[in-house]
């Protein structure tokens, strides 16, 4: 039976404030457990978080490539009693370090996650790689990214002027993607009219946290993310 309905687990109660440094080109991995009204199309989205658990601190990676190729989603739905459930990665963070309120621990077929943000999924297309390319979208969350000065940022300028940061690199498009290629990222995107990207070296600490406790985030069409920056979303803007 497909499931119409959802409400969201309260999984943001209780969360820890969590801090993790050196993070920059290390992997992992998030979960989507997707409610709303599948009617409506009004979706929203716990994300949870493998990073800093599964023995990391053993491997150095949060999300093993074996025991990715164990999740089920269609399991993760009917487990979690969700409109459905969705793969983010796996990843690798393009920044230095994160402040992270780290909620309840979820099980995903033997990889733990952490509740990390609610996102907003309306009008979304999960199921088509780059689906959700150039479509900004907003996530609550209280997280704070840090890029730190004489390092660089891949940079996303909108038809509007409004730049987006990257925080992550997506492997899921191209999953042989090397940190240090994200350089010559421009040559391989396919930027949608107004669209550009950039590279720029940092002269100052880049700091991100939404003060309305809302970001913007929007993706390219290999799957990376990127934050919205500027006044009220960071420090400054590159």
């Amino acid at each position: 039976m497909i499931k119409l309905f959802a409400k969201l687990p309260n999984d943001s109660t209780g969360t820890t404030l969590t801090r993790f440094n050196d993070t920059r080109a290390h992997r992992y991995t998030e979960f989507f457990l997707i409610g709303g009204n599948a009617i409506t199309k009004h979706l929203k989205a716990n994300v949870y978080n493998t990073y800093g658990l599964n023995d990391m601190d053993k491997t150095g990676d949060s999300s093993p490539d074996a025991m990715l190729a164990r999740v089920d989603t269609d399991q993760l739905k009917k487990h979690y009693h969700m409109i459905g459930a969705f793969v983010n990665g796996p990843r690798l963070w393009t920044l230095d370090w994160i402040d992270v309120p780290a909620g309840v621990q979820r099980d995903f077929n033997g990889l733990k996650a952490a509740w990390v943000a609610e996102v907003d999924l309306t009008g979304m297309n999960l199921k088509k790689k780059g689906g959700t390319a150039y479509q900004p979208t907003t996530v609550e969350r209280k997280t704070q990214f840090g890029f730190s000065a004489g390092k660089p940022v891949f940079i996303l300028d909108d038809p509007d002027g409004k730049a987006w940061v990257m925080k992550s690199a997506g492997l899921i498009v191209n999953p042989n993607e090397k940190f240090d290629e994200l350089q010559d990222l421009g040559s391989r995107l396919k930027t949608q009219p107004g669209w550009s990207f950039r590279v720029q070296q940092l002269e100052q600490d880049l700091i991100l946290k939404p003060e309305s406790g809302v970001a913007g985030i929007v993706q390219d069409e290999l799957g990376n993310t990127y934050d919205l920056v500027g006044p009220g979303y960071s420090n400054y803007k590159p």
